[in-house]
This record gives C-alpha cells, sequence and structure tokens, in this order.
C-alpha cells in the first residue's frame, strides 16, 4: 500500500511548489504563470541586472531546486514531474523570464534527461539574442569508471557559489569559470538502507537487505554500486571518508551532510558525531548540516559532500541568502565540555528509636506488602496488572530499614524525607515517582514547621501538580486527598473512614482523568474500585489499628 500524503495524483507537483512558496519565509518566491505544464519557481525581486543562474530538474528532491531560488543563490528553478526531467519548452520559458543583457547560467545535475533538455534549450534562447551557457555537476563517486558521474549533494554547493558570482556583479565567462571550478573541486558519496516510496506505489520495495546498506545508490533509487553488510554508523562512514578522500587528497574542506529524505533527526547527529572522529577530521574547516539539501523523498540514507576549500569559495558559502533550503555553514571544533562536579542527593539523617511511629510505620508495610495479590487484580481490570507488586516493593524496602534500625523514626522530616528517597529508587514506574514528590514534599515542609497534617496536604499539592491528576480523576487522590482533610481536624478514625468513602465511590467513576486507567473503556471500570484508593483506604484502616 503507498505511504505518500497526496490528494491528486496529477496535481502533486503543482500542489508542492504552492505550499513551497507560501512557507517561503523572505517571502520572495513566485510561480510564472505560463502553462500548468511548466513550473518554473523565481525570484520575485529580480531585475535583470546581474546574470541570471537557473538549476532544476525532477522534483522529489526538495528543497531542492526550489528551495535554492532567492537572492544570493538561484534566479529560477525549473521543476519536472517526480524524478523526470522538466520539459524543453519549460527550461527555454525560464531563461526567457529572468535572462538580461547579462546572460544566463545554467546549472545542471549529470543526468541524460537534464542534459538534453537544458542543452536544446539553452540553444534555442541563443535565437532569441541571448547569452547562455552550462555547466554540468558530476560529482558522484560511486562507480570510479564512469565517464559520465551523476549529479547529487554536491550541486547545492555549485548553487551556492555560482550564486554568490552573480549577485557580486561577475560575468556571465565568470560566473561560469566560477561554478566549474567548484564542480571540479567536489566528490560525494551516498548510502542507504531503505529506498524511496513513489506516491501511488503499491510495491514494497525489498532490494536492500535488512542488516545491509546500498553504497552509491542513485538520488531516484537507482541501484547502488555494492552492498555493504552492515548498518553500523562508524563502519559506514568511514567507509564513505575513505572513498572520499582517495578521490579528493589533500586540503581544507567543507562537508555538506545530506539527508536524503528519511534519516532521522538523531541518526544525522550521531553520523555526524562520527564524521567528526573520522579520518576526515583534521581536513574539516566547515560543517553544513546535517539536513536536508537534495533528497530523494523519503529515502532512509544520507550522502556526504566535500569542497576542496579556496578563499573565494570560503566567501560565497558564507554569505547570507534570503532561500528556503540553504543551511549556514558551521565552524568545525571538536565537542566543548565544562567539568561539573556531580549532585549526590541523599538525605542526611540518624537512625532513632520512637515505638509509635515504628508501630505506624509496621503497620503500613504490613499492609501493602499483604495487598500486593489483591491490588494486581483490581488493576488488571483497569490497567496494566502491577499496582499491587509496585506498592509491595517500595512497602518491603522500608519495612527492612524498620527491621535493620535504620529509619529516623523521632525525627518525622527526615524520616519523611528518607521514605521518599527510597520509593524513588525501588518503586517502579510512575507510582514511585509520585509517592516519592508526596513525601519528599511533605517532609521539606514539616522540616519548614508545617504541622503534619498541613505538610501532608502540601505533599499532596505536589502529587497532584507534577502528576497531573485530582480528585474525580478515579486514582489514589480520591482517597488520601479526603483522608488528609480529615486527619487535619485531628482524628486517624475519621480519616480512614473518609478513606474508605473516596476509594468506594471510585468503582461509580465510569471514566478516569489521569492514570493508566484513563486509557480504558467505561464497560472496563464500571464497578471496578481504584487500586490505588484501595491502598490507600487499607493504610489508613490498619493505622487505626495500630493505635488502640
Amino acid at each position: 500500500m503507498s505511504r505518500f500524503f497526496f490528494n491528486d495524483r496529477k496535481q502533486l507537483v503543482n500542489d508542492a511548489i504552492e505550499g513551497i512558496l507560501i512557507s517561503a519565509p523572505h517571502g520572495n518566491l513566485v510561480k510564472l504563470d505560463i502553462d500548468p505544464a511548466i513550473r518554473v519557481v523565481a525570484r520575485s525581486d529580480w531585475d535583470k541586472s546581474r546574470v541570471a543562474v537557473i538549476s532544476g530538474g525532477g522534483s522529489g528532491h526538495e528543497p531542492a531546486h526550489a528551495g535554492f531560488v532567492g537572492k544570493g543563490m538561484l534566479t529560477a528553478a525549473v521543476c519536472g514531474d517526480l524524478f523526470a526531467s522538466p520539459s524543453v519548452d519549460a527550461v527555454l520559458n525560464a531563461i526567457v523570464a529572468v535572462t538580461g543583457d547579462r546572460g544566463c547560467l545554467l546549472i545542471v545535475k549529470n543526468y541524460t534527461g537534464d542534459r538534453l533538455n537544458f542543452g536544446l534549450a539553452a540553444e534555442k534562447a541563443k535565437r532569441y539574442g541571448l547569452k547562455v551557457e552550462m555547466v554540468i555537476v558530476a560529482d558522484d563517486i560511486a562507480l570510479p569508471d564512469n565517464k559520465q558521474p551523476r549529479g547529487i549533494a554536491g550541486t547545492a554547493l555549485v548553487h551556492k557559489i555560482a550564486g554568490y558570482a552573480a549577485e557580486h556583479g561577475k560575468s556571465l565567462g565568470e560566473v561560469r569559470d566560477i561554478a566549474q571550478q567548484a564542480c571540479d573541486n567536489l566528490w560525494s558519496l551516498g548510502v542507504a538502507m531503505q529506498t524511496c516510496n513513489l506516491p501511488g506505489s503499491d510495491d514494497e520495495e525489498g532490494r536492500i537487505r535488512k542488516g545491509h546498506v546500498e553504497l552509491g545508490l542513485g538520488i531516484h533509487g537507482e541501484p547502488g554500486a555494492s552492498v555493504v553488510d552492515t548498518q553500523n554508523s562508524k563502519e559506514i562512514i568511514d567507509t564513505l571518508v575513505n572513498a572520499l578522500k582517495a578521490r579528493a587528497g589533500e586540503g581544507r574542506f567543507a562537508v555538506l551532510i545530506n539527508n536524503l529524505g528519511g534519516v532521522s533527526a538523531l541518526e544525522m547527529a550521531l553520523l555526524t558525531k562520527e564524521l567528526a572522529h573520522s579520518a576526515m577530521k583534521e581536513q574539516i574547516a566547515w560543517l553544513i548540516g546535517p539536513a536536508l539539501l537534495v533528497s530523494s523523498l523519503d529515502m532512509k540514507g544520507f550522502s556526504l559532500s566535500l569542497l576542496k576549500l579556496n578563499d573565494l569559495f570560503e566567501k560565497a558559502l558564507h554569505e547570507d541568502v534570503e532561500t528556503l533550503g540553504w543551511q549556514k555553514p558551521v565552524a568545525f571544533a571538536p565537542l566543548r565540555t565544562i567539568v561539573h562536579s556531580a549532585i549526590h542527593d541523599r538525605v542526611e539523617y540518624t537512625p532513632s528509636e520512637n515505638p509509635q511511629v515504628a508501630g505506624y510505620v509496621s503497620a503500613a508495610t504490613d499492609t501493602l506488602s499483604g495487598l500486593e495479590n489483591r491490588l494486581n487484580a483490581l488493576d488488571a481490570k483497569v490497567g496494566d496488572g502491577d499496582t499491587g507488586s509496585t506498592f509491595a516493593q517500595g512497602a518491603r524496602e522500608i519495612a527492612q530499614y524498620l527491621e535493620a534500625g535504620k529509619l529516623p523514626l523521632n525525627d518525622l522530616p527526615a524520616l519523611l524525607l528518607l521514605v521518599g528517597e527510597r520509593l524513588a529508587t525501588v518503586m517502579g514506574g510512575s507510582s514511585g515517582v509520585l509517592m516519592s514528590i508526596f513525601f519528599t514534599a511533605a517532609g521539606q515542609k514539616l522540616h519548614d514547621g508545617q504541622p503534619l497534617p498541613e505538610a501532608l496536604l502540601s505533599g499532596l499539592a505536589q502529587m497532584k501538580h507534577y502528576g497531573g491528576a485530582d480528585l474525580g480523576d478515579r486514582t489514589l487522590i480520591d482517597a488520601l486527598q479526603p483522608a488528609l482533610e480529615a486527619l487535619q481536624k485531628g482524628d486517624l478514625k475519621a480519616a480512614a473512614q473518609a478513606a474508605q468513602a473516596g476509594a468506594d465511590a471510585t468503582a461509580k467513576m465510569v471514566k478516569a482523568g489521569a492514570g493508566r486507567s484513563s486509557y480504558v473503556n467505561k464497560e472496563n471500570l464500571d464497578g471496578v474500585t481504584d487500586p490505588g484508593a484501595v491502598a490507600v483506604a487499607e493504610v489508613f484502616k490498619a493505622m487505626v489499628e495500630a493505635k488502640r
């Protein structure tokens, strides 16, 4: 089945061009209204006072070519259908529309269709008295013995350098020579683990086997020069770099890291890291990207382009432009770090005895350990079935500290802070973090002088703030909040009764506002008590018994 967003296949390219023009950040692009089959994107601010620079080719390589139209780069781009060269008429109309007395340079990728159509259009334009020159970009080194190397991502660098020369008033001959010099000092190589998906195509392309990549495949999905049995980022970068260095030799380079369309930003970042540690690291002066510059729809691949620098090229690359797609070069430098001492957040405390507090702690931990299976069974109906185990795990940890005499039982602020610290460590999932927030915030408020009931309510408030749940959302808060509000009045028994009433009420709540139950339909919730609320109610009940 096709994996491509579109409305009308016949209008796909026209629709995409409209989107590009609408989103152009400088508001400086227009589409020439000539014929629906002729798609030319041009500068709206062009006055024909300088050499025009035109490029183009099949669509599907965005942001190339329309994304490079603007002050400092292309004057116009001629857009063909997907992976298809624009017609001779389309190229001719573009030339005539934007070329003045200074002439026009055509920048063409080395594909037969582009060479022929742009070449014939150039010859026809000369009959109108226009001066037209053409340079052919052939930067692909995948097939060393090929007499006609393809033009791929390095074309964007030629656009930039030729555009700079034209913008600075160079003659047509000078612009052509500078562009040709860029072509002569440019080498690219690409790799992909999956080719691109075409709109309307139901074929699942399985040419590239899992665990392998194709080296040197074309930007239209053409098969690569070889298959490499790895997807390891370092090995792939080393393979590309070794081949490129062998062709480019010594020198200072700008390196274009081009996303072919389907590689995630995270992967492109780690590929950039591998490049920074590669055999090229001492020769890289500037990085361009990682970014989409010359893509192949959604191809899962990338390419590297090396441009050997001179003073002119370096100035050209850094000149500001008004385009949608160009990426400003970044000076290459090693990773910068700042030494910072690690923070080890541990509660400082001294173990102490308090029989009454020990009784409450024992009652709570024993209760939660004993509820493990019951709470898991409830949670299996409305969640993922682990609430009982999660609470029991935390309870057993605190019970072990109690048995070993490691708790500050006579220092309630430190006790609550320590409980919060341990629960964050041993309880899994969000429950552990929420309970840790509750005890940590309560312990801090108790340390600051708040009475215990108010401190516990402050802990609850922070739990609600960070967790996002509130009363009525069918969580443990439905039992805990009414219990703490009753405790504020000094009545533990009333608190236990309020907790039980709150827990019972969750069985009648047919919609959960937070937690895993919020993803369960109301039929599964009806009549089932929230396991967290049950845990709270049972703990308060046990503490009433412990007080007697």
